[in-house]
């Protein structure tokens, strides 16, 4: 196996169809070369023949064809059988590109009694968010440094084409290539300084249809051109915006658009200025609207100075209490692009109420494939069953039936520009993803945003079988499938969250963030923990809809895995197991520890069946998670020992 390869690492096959060897090509176009190219490869790496391309139908091989009529939705496509003929038909150039690599893939899996399959993508938007910066870090990256840029220089090499094919392979159609904390150097992405190399860029990503776009300061008419104010709406900003987005197109005619994180952390944005978030993205957008750009907004947006002492202001409340009155203002090519969660990718949150409250405004649904807050590509934590849940969740937007995954495929709205987005996991280590585990995430966002209604475990079977082998998958797929329960057993009890190392945010400091400004606290003392959210504390609940709203706002009804985010908790209040939460909390740690151990067990007996430089990689991280989790199970349980005086019913060590 070869990871620098990832899931597109075509092993050689012990058997193969001769008619697999003719492509028959009945179509053209830049995409359609690039999955012709794709498809000689393969069959080159699979069977180490040459591939016989011709240009008429082929009644023994592979036919290309291209038919918007048959095909139906967006980039769909269909793959059908008859004896030794195969036709993969595409309704764009970019479906018979998916229907290639879906192909590919059902040979090297050994499922081609899946035939015939018809698919289209049910995500409009399936988008990457890199944090990448020019100087070549990563913020939040823990796969190595950057393979966009270097010393403030754009990168140029075999591995951005790599990159490039995976992102295709797995249905990504847009990727932003620059972190939305836009610093310096990084503003004049869309200046002549860069503006050619970017080019180059978004030409080979338009091969494989995917379009480029970068993050941009909201603050550029003032740091590149002669303006005291950014003003959105200073009538000289906006033609500075427009002359600027004018000569981006000159230069990049498929360009995609900027996405902008305002008034959040410290950037800047339309609030210096008395103005509305409709205001600034609406001047953004109409300087983008003459070319078909696409304006992507963030809502992570709050007050980043709260004061402790203040029990009433709560973090969690700002991305609704902010957009939920600007619904129906904002342009038609304007998205807002939603945290999944109404704080900030915690192992455990409610899903944000935006999602439940905009009914006129184009939605998109971000994720966080880096594991910022689960474990960093040092601890295992395969994230898909916790967006499963996500997809899943109603919100009773429209009716009972209005999950996320229909507001944010467009079936509920009838939007075109929506979606889901992710800030990816991906650096210049030879794995890509610092564990090579961790990949089976970067895999897996890309089918789920193709097909959301893929199961969890289907998806992770699929990616073992690709990369690992088919005789390991007993063992990985468990694995991968447990641990984020694993990972939030050791962490994070009831949904309370962010008990993290400030800054770096791995490891346990209970009360890291207690006191300090950002909002996140547990509100522990003595007698109990948690954060009330209902109407008599901060009234959080009340931005759900019903039957949430009154379901989340009552400690009986409200699902047990999120108590501590909506309720301040009485360490002797009993659960529905049983236990009393304190012993629950004892409980859970010393569980996570156990689950790691088992963790590792499972793949020390695999290690004749890996590759040995695969196996040592995973074992020496697990090792590291081992020692992460006996540290938060020995500080959390501590902690919570000391403010509560309670004994572990078992008996077990914990430390005074």
């Amino acid at each position: 196996m070869n990871f620098s390869k990832c899931w597109l690492d075509y092993k050689p096959l012990a058997e193969y169809e001769q008619e697999w060897l003719t492509l028959a090509v009945q179509c053209e176009g830049k995409i359609v070369s690039s999955a012709v190219r794709e498809y000689k490869l393969a069959m080159k790496e699979m069977t180490g023949k040459g591939l016989d391309v011709i240009n008429t139908p082929a009644e023994q091989g592979v036919n290309l064809k291209l038919d918007a009529e048959l095909v139906s939705g967006q980039d769909g496509y269909t793959i059908s059988v008859s004896g030794e003929k195969y036709e993969i038909t595409g309704q764009s150039e970019s479906g018979i590109l998916y229907g290639v690599f879906h192909f590919l893939r059902l040979i090297r899996t050994g499922h081609l009694e899946e035939l015939p399959v018809a698919n289209t993508p049910e995500m409009p938007l399936r988008i990457m968010n890199h944090w990448d910066n020019m100087d070549g870090s990563i913020e939040r990256g823990y796969s190595g440094e950057s393979f966009f840029y270097k010393d403030y220089e754009i990168l140029w090499d075999e591995r951005i084409e790599q990159y490039t094919r995976m992102m295709a392979s797995i249905g990504i159609n847009a990727i932003v290539i620059n972190n939305v904390n836009v610093h310096e150097k990084e503003t004049y992405l869309i200046t002549d300084r860069y503006l050619q190399q970017v080019k180059q860029y978004s030409d080979l990503f338009n091969q494989y249809g995917i379009s480029l776009y970068t993050s941009v300061n909201f603050a550029a008419p003032m740091e590149l051109g002669d303006f005291d104010n950014c003003d959105p709406l200073n009538p000289d900003v906006a033609a500075w915006w427009k002359k600027t987005v004018a000569h981006v197109y000159e230069v990049i005619p498929n360009f995609g658009g900027f996405l902008v994180k305002a008034d959040s952390e410290g950037r800047p944005g339309p609030f210096t200025y008395d103005r509305t978030h409709a205001d600034g993205a609406n001047m953004l957008a109409r300087a983008l609207a003459p070319f078909g750009g696409t304006l992507i907004w963030r809502c992570f947006v709050y007050n980043c100075g709260q004061d402790w002492r203040d029990k009433k202001t709560d973090r969690a409340r700002a991305a609704y209490d902010n957009f939920i009155g600007l619904d129906g203002q904002f342009d038609d090519n304007v998205i807002l692009q939603i945290k999944n969660g109404p704080m900030d990718f915690q192992v455990r949150e409610p899903v944000s109420p935006l999602f439940g409250g905009l009914k006129k405004t184009n939605m998109i649904l971000e994720v966080e494939i880096a594991q910022e807050y689960t474990g960093q590509q040092i601890d295992l934590c395969y994230l898909l069953p916790m967006w499963r849940e996500i997809l899943d969740f109603d919100t009773y937007a429209e009716g009972e039936g209005s999950t996320v995954q229909k507001i944010v495929n467009g079936s509920v709205y009838g939007q075109t520009l929506c979606g889901m987005a992710a800030v990816i996991n991906t650096g210049n280590d030879f794995n890509w993803t610092g564990s090579d585990l961790a990949a089976a995430n970067t895999y897996g966002y890309g089918r789920m945003t193709m097909n959301p209604s893929l199961s969890s475990d289907v998806i992770a079977r699929e990616w073992t079988e690709l990369t690992l082998g088919s005789e390991v998958e007993q063992e990985i797929v468990p694995m991968l499938m447990k641990s984020w329960s694993t990972y939030e057993k050791y962490t994070s009890p009831l949904g309370i969250g962010w008990m993290v190392t400030p800054h770096y945010h791995y490891g346990p400091d209970i009360d890291g963030y207690e006191y300090d400004r950002w909002g996140t606290y547990h509100r522990a003392d003595r007698d109990g923990l948690g954060v009330d959210r209902t109407p008599a504390g901060t009234g959080y609940t009340d931005q759900y809809n019903e039957p949430w709203r009154t379901v989340y706002a009552d400690p009986e009804t409200c699902p047990e895995e999120l108590l501590l985010f909506f309720h301040y908790v009485r360490y002797d209040a009993v659960l529905k197991s049983g236990k009393t939460l304190i012993q629950h909390i004892y409980d859970t740690h010393f569980e996570g520890v156990e689950e790691v151990e088992e963790m590792i067990a499972r793949w020390e007996s695999l290690q004749d069946k890996l590759a040995e430089d695969v196996y040592e990689r995973v074992h020496e991280r697990m090792e590291r998670q081992l020692a992460n989790a006996r540290e938060w199970r020995d500080r959390v349980n501590t902690y919570f020992y000391r403010k509560s005086g309670a004994e572990d019913a078992q008996g077990r060590k914990i430390y005074e």
